[in-house]
């Protein structure tokens, strides 16, 4: 019997994307000679060059009707017989359902982010998992896949390594860790003067003195990174631009990460780097780090886990000190028993 065509829709974001890799390697595994394809933003796309699970990447700019079109007759002509929409949105939903695949499988209501997207589906799945990574792993089971290890097939490309040694060592940079204090919504954030204070709390660790700190911050975020640099003062931690696959080559050198609820954060679990994450209205039961290894810092009450995405500083995040991440930090590398 022929193995399924089967169509990923998981279009953004990084975190998102990372989160849904080990669904689709379990896929692979179930169905080792099935044709898979993912489509996802041109945008994200980088971060699934090489993937050895995926047939073909597709991209889309969903911003752009025309290329919505282009890209919807494309799909039809491969006449998928399965699409998994792993995002819970109306948009990936009917894209789902444009794409032409006669079985369509996605979260049921109560668990798609957007209630009404499950309409456009054929199965729709009550996850029981806490983590949003279970719960895309059992969307694949309802396609076919069977439990196994967790993969994260992410794929360094040479170029890009090539690229962040030069601008590294531009900067006199070999040991680094990175601070990344971006995070889409201002209200799961931590203020970037403290981060620099952060900064010269960690470098002043005997353990860590002959390290340097790198400031990483997405399109848009260069005020940021200079904020975190003034705050840090002289000595303080390097920035410079990078495009997505440079931000992996990065963070899969760095000697641990330090951040927020944010892409990078998960993008380093999936990498194997150490990381400490930083948490307030989102709940690390379900959005925290991928790894048991890892250490979360989060004072909110019951409460403030809101997903309220405030233009503001939270108080939860406010209720997180310098003191409690130099601490969390001691604790991830086996610095403080």
């Amino acid at each position: 019997m022929a193995e399924p065509r089967i169509l990923i829709v998981r279009l953004s974001s990084l975190g998102d994307v990372v989160h849904t890799l080990p669904a689709v390697h379990a896929l692979r595994a179930a169905f080792p000679a099935a044709e898979i394809d993912w489509l996802v933003e041109a945008r994200w796309a980088p971060l699934l060059a090489g993937n050895p699970d995926l047939n073909a990447v597709v991209k889309i700019s969903t911003r752009s009707w025309r290329d919505v079109c282009a890209t919807v007759k494309r799909l039809r002509r491969r006449r998928y017989d399965l699409a998994v929409d792993f995002q819970g949105l109306y948009k990936s939903a009917l894209l789902a359902r444009v794409a032409g695949a006669a079985q369509r499988i996605g979260f049921a209501p109560g668990a798609a982010r957007e209630r009404g997207a499950a309409v456009f589906y054929t199965q729709r799945v009550e996850p029981r998992a806490r983590h949003v990574v279970e719960q895309n792993l059992e969307l694949a089971a309802a396609a076919g896949a069977r439990a196994g290890p967790c993969c994260f097939p992410i794929q360094l490309a040479a170029v890009a390594q090539l690229r962040v040694r030069q601008q590294l060592a531009a900067h006199g940079v070999q040991k680094y860790f990175v601070l990344s204090p971006g995070g889409g919504w201002r209200s799961k954030c931590w203020p970037a003067e403290r981060y620099g204070e952060l900064y010269r709390r960690l470098v002043a660790l005997p353990a860590l003195a002959d390290c340097r700190g790198v400031v990483n911050a997405g399109p848009g975020e260069r005020d940021l990174a200079e904020a975190v640099q003034r705050a840090a003062g002289a000595e303080g931690p390097v920035w410079f631009p990078l495009e997505l696959p440079e931000l992996a080559a990065l963070v899969a050198g760095a000697e641990f990460l330090v951040s927020g609820d944010s892409g990078p954060l998960h993008l380093a679990v999936a990498l194997g780097v150490p990381v400490v994450g930083l948490y307030g209205p989102t709940d690390p039961a379900r959005n925290g780090p991928f790894s048991a290894a890892d250490i979360v810092v989060r004072k909110a009450r019951p409460d403030e886990t809101s997903y309220r995405r405030g233009k503001h500083y939270s108080a939860a995040m406010l209720a997180i000190s310098v003191e409690d991440v130099v601490a969390a930090v001691e604790r991830r590398l086996g610095l403080r028993l």
